[in-house]
């Protein structure tokens, strides 16, 4: 069987059917529910198959990618990878089906289910990567998938707030663990997983250690809600109850201590991993205690209650013993058990009787006694009693603080913390059991006559609860996994624990008797007293953040601006010329020149006029720019075919049919523009002034010194001595290797696809910046009128003065159509290509809204601009990722000869489909910002009663009088 195959599937599944699960309609809850469902029981499924494997050692699958620097796509499953699969998945189903009944009718349960998978991918990325690099990719992917599901009511400011802050708090933390990744690859010369933990003696021996350590666990501490960057995790409890019973469970929580156990090997072992890292797990788990015995809302409650268990789990990280590490993997497990079913009871209680506040709820073991049974159970858990999960791995945890108490007072100190943490654990369960299930009959609930919910419900409730009290009594059935995956993480260092209810009288079970003591009395004084002390109202973390942002990114930007920036445009241009001048200055000494007369014949004088010509118009669009518009437009359209010419006179056909298309399509966008900006028929006040004309002199001056030094530049690497470049190797093998003879547009689609795709994707972006920014754009009311010419002759009588023109201007939309055909498919052998073809449909579609109304050209005509753009780069992907099918690098491409019926033996490359996915994006891309200016007209049309702002882009809009029907375009 191919296990590696396999082992793909466990990343690339959930991403698949997230994609699939996003297309369905918003009211599909059950079709949802059951392909989300699905998902996780296959990922289970393949996860079976590849356990027994592992016995063998890890399962790498490795796909080349950028190799030359070590960035391939590599994933590898170990026994501690199974093990985050099992419970990433695991949970994943639970949640999915208490997410079926706990989610609203009202609510689009396809995008939440989607955001799941997606989330489940990312998490399943994170733990199965073998390369670091990909690993942060995937790390930064949960980071925006977690943004989506807690901001998934989004109608709530909470929501929105708390989104905001676990975005801005996790994503700044990724980036610091990418630095750290990429000096850890620097350091060890790999990076693949495998080298960097046998690196660790080369590793912490390096002068960067420390700095590399710093940067690694801010990735690790903000990603693990770690003190002091706690604050973000209670307020994404504004998030639906199963997605908090997912993420504090079983995954982005947990993924900080996943990462802090498997490069333990490589970066443990120091005093500064040591108290850096234990230090602050056991600091965050006593003041997230602390904080959770003061809190009434049960998810809030159980918010802080995570903080501390992480801490903990990092505590035991840092110890960093072969116990230690063993005992966390142990409290990973037992943590997700109890947690994951606390929060779906906390929904439960949420969705039956309308209130998670314990101030308002007790007594409700009378009414809802199957809830009250199982969250004795996990509460009992979390507290750490005997005969539960819970209970275990926090003994063994105590044991392994005892341990540290050797190193002197630091030591005992974290001892102390340890008892008064758990104390408060003790206190926090209590009051979460006793508060809600034990006491009179509630009267002050917005539901009445609430009761248990219906089986499926709390089915995945009572599992997880069964699941506490089956290793609380077995603990035995745990050990061979528990070696199994310390063996995975630190090799033959692993012990062999030997888990038992009793151990006899030890230091750890007098540490557990004096929490709970503690814990019941720290209860006891909070019944009388339950106000939070004063130190815990004054500091508010999230303010504090809130203030920091507040002066990070306005009070401090705006002092720099007011001290050393500007608001005029032209100033600011200015700088950034004379910037770029310094470095040309600083650059040009150091250039070998290899200066030689120039042959000057006839020829090289008509090539001097025709630059003449074009340095005149251009000259001329600047001096015309600010009064006369059009002329400058024309003048600058003029530079342009300049440049056209030059290319074809240079033997550039590709580069000059790109730039006579683009040419013509930016004169006509911007000529449309030019009909919404405001009249200049005035001069300015103080444009003749004395200070303007020294201003627009030393304008003249900076551009004639960034001219003549562009102008040297180029000169010097033109009259460099001719040898090998990379151009020879792209003409020598363009026919070879790509399949044909356009050495531009192989280089475009195949050599340097990647570069191409990332530029489709940049275009895409930007269509969509500029449509939604013109979509808010009110034109001036000077420019809401008729234009001058239209009123000319309007007032002469005639009324169709463009009718010949419009006519021809349709009859050409067909030509057009033809034209772009033949320059796609001739484009890999000749000047042509997917671009070029897409630009030329584009101007053909222009045309039709020169010549026409809008709406009668909308009437008729279907683009659907965002669907081609979204077609184009995912066909494009798609060939990409065809190419790993076959064991070749991302966007590799594959051309031969085929035989055809009637045309015989024609040449055929998967570059033609990559191009064909640049085509759709282009013509996509470019009508969309068309659509954005054409639809100017609408705003301004008298009775119409269409606003763009009020268009429903996935609406059809309105037709016009006479026309033989259809719809509009869709503008997004």
């Amino acid at each position: 069987m191919n296990y590696e195959s396999l082992l793909i599937t466990l990343v690339i599944l959930p991403f698949l059917m997230a994609v699939a699960v996003v297309t369905l309609h918003a009211r599909a809850h059950n079709a949802g529910a059951w392909l989300a469902g699905m998902t996780m029981v296959l990922m289970l499924a393949v996860l079976s198959v590849l356990a027994p494997e592992l016995a063998n050692g890890p399962i790498i699958r490795s796909i080349d990618w950028v190799d030359a620097i070590g960035l391939n796509l590599r994933f590898r499953i170990d026994a501690f990878a199974a093990l985050f699969i099992g419970l990433v998945a695991g949970i994943g189903l639970l949640v999915v089906t208490f997410a079926h009944c706990y989610l609203s009718s009202e609510d689009p349960a396809p995008r939440f289910y989607a955001s799941l998978l997606g989330f489940t991918g990312a998490m399943s990325g994170i733990v199965l990567s073998g390369n670091i690099i990909m690993l942060v990719v995937f790390w930064e992917l949960t980071t925006y998938m977690s943004f989506l599901l807690i901001s998934y009511w989004s109608q709530k400011a909470e929501a929105r707030d708390g989104a905001r802050h676990s975005l801005i708090v996790t994503a700044s933390g990724g980036l610091c663990l990418l630095a750290a990744m990429i000096i850890l690859g620097e350091i060890t010369g790999s990076y693949e997983i495998e080298s960097v933990l046998e690196a660790g003696e080369q590793i912490r021996e390096h002068a960067l250690y420390l700095p590399v350590l710093i940067l690694f666990l801010l990735g690790a501490f903000t990603k693990s809600a770690q003190f002091p960057f706690h604050f973000w995790l209670p307020g994404a409890m504004a998030a639906p109850t199963p997605v908090s019973a997912y993420l504090h469970s079983a995954t982005m929580v947990k993924a900080g201590v996943f990462l802090m156990l498997r490069f333990a090997p490589a970066l443990a072992g120091t005093d500064w991993w040591l108290w850096l890292v234990a230090g602050t797990g056991i600091i965050t788990m006593t003041m997230g205690a602390v904080i959770a015995m003061f809190r009434s809302e049960l998810k809030e409650l159980l918010a802080y209650s995570t903080i501390s268990h992480l801490g903990l789990i990092t505590a035991l990280a840092g110890i960093g013993t072969p116990f230690a590490i063993t005992v966390a993997v142990f409290h990973i497990i037992n943590h997700a058990m109890f947690k994951a079913a606390l929060f779906m009871i906390a929904g439960i209680i949420d969705h039956e009787t309308g209130a998670r506040d314990l101030r308002r709820l007790s007594g409700l073991a009378r009414l809802m006694p199957i809830t009250a049974l199982l969250t004795a159970i996990t509460a009992a858990a979390m507290a750490g009693l005997p005969f539960l999960n819970g209970f275990l791995s926090k003994e063994m945890f105590l044991d392994a603080a005892h341990q540290l108490g050797s190193t002197g007072w630091p030591g005992q100190i974290f001892i102390a913390l340890a008892v008064i943490g758990a104390a408060a654990g003790v206190t926090y369960s209590l009051k979460l059991a006793i508060g809600a299930f034990l006491g009179p009959p509630p009267d002050d609930l917005p539901v009445e006559s609430p009761h248990d919910p219906r089986p499926l419900m709390w089915l995945p409730v009572s599992v997880l609860a069964a699941g506490c009290l089956t290793i609380g009594l077995f603990p035995v059935a745990t050990e061979r996994l528990l070696f199994s995956v310390g063996s995975a993480i630190i090799g033959p260092l692993a012990p062999q624990l030997h888990i038992r209810l009793w151990h006899g009288l030890t230091p750890a079970l007098m540490m557990s008797l004096a929490a709970y003591g503690g814990g019941a009395l720290l209860y006891v004084l909070l019944r009388r007293r339950p106000q939070e002390p004063r130190v815990m109202v004054r500091i508010d973390a999230v303010a504090m953040f809130e203030r920091l942002l507040q002066v990070a990114t306005r009070t401090l930007p705006q002092m720099l601006t007011a001290a050393f920036g500007t608001t005029h445009v032209q100033v600011q241009l200015r700088i950034l010329v004379l910037l770029a001048a310094l470095i040309g200055i600083l650059v040009l000494p150091g250039t070998r020149w290899w200066p030689r007369t120039p042959e000057i014949g006839l020829s090289e004088l008509l090539f001097a006029l025709l630059w003449l010509v074009g340095g005149a118009c251009a000259i001329g669009a600047a001096w015309q720019a600010k009064y006369h518009r059009f002329a400058a437009l024309i003048l600058m359209s003029g530079a342009g075919m300049v440049t056209c010419v030059s290319f074809v006179w240079l033997s550039a056909p590709d580069l000059a049919v790109t730039q006579l298309l683009v040419e013509i399509v930016t004169t006509v966008l911007l000529l449309l523009g030019l009909r919404w900006l405001p009249q200049r028929n005035e001069r300015i006040p103080g444009d003749r002034d004395m200070r303007a004309r020294l201003r627009r002199g030393s304008d003249l001056l900076i551009a004639i010194l960034g001219g003549t030094g562009m102008t040297a530049m180029a000169y010097a690497v033109m009259a460099m001595p001719s040898g090998l470049t990379v151009g020879d190797w792209f003409l020598r093998n363009s026919y070879d290797e790509g399949g044909g003879t356009n050495v531009v547009n192989v280089i475009l689609v195949d050599f340097r696809a990647f570069d191409t795709f990332g530029e489709i994707t940049v275009l895409s972006i930007v269509a969509l910046t500029v449509f939604v920014l013109l979509r808010r754009f009110r034109p001036a009311p000077a420019s809401a009128g008729v234009p001058n010419s239209q009123r000319i002759m309007d007032s002469g009588g005639s009324t169709d003065f463009m009718y010949v023109t419009a006519i021809i201007m349709n009859w050409v939309f067909a030509a057009t159509v033809l034209a772009s055909a033949y320059l796609f498919f001739r484009g890999h052998d000749l000047p042509g290509g997917g671009f070029a073809a897409g630009v030329t449909l584009a101007i053909g579609l222009l045309l039709q809204y020169l010549a026409r109304d809008v709406r009668w050209v909308e009437a008729r005509i279907i683009v659907l601009p965002v669907r081609w753009m979204a077609a184009g780069l995912t066909l494009a992907m798609l060939v990409g990722v065809g190419a790993w099918l076959f064991g070749y690098p991302f966007l590799t491409q594959h051309s031969q000869y085929v035989d055809l019926p009637v045309i015989g033996r024609a040449p055929a490359a998967t570059a033609l489909l990559f191009d064909l996915g640049v085509f759709a994006t282009v013509v996509g891309a470019t009508v969309l910002m068309l659509i954005a200016i054409a639809h100017q007209s609408l705003r301004v049309r008298k009775g119409s009663g269409v606003a763009l702002a009020d268009v429903d882009p996935e609406e059809p809009g309105p037709e016009p009088a006479g026309a033989p029907g259809g719809t509009r375009e869709e503008a997004v």
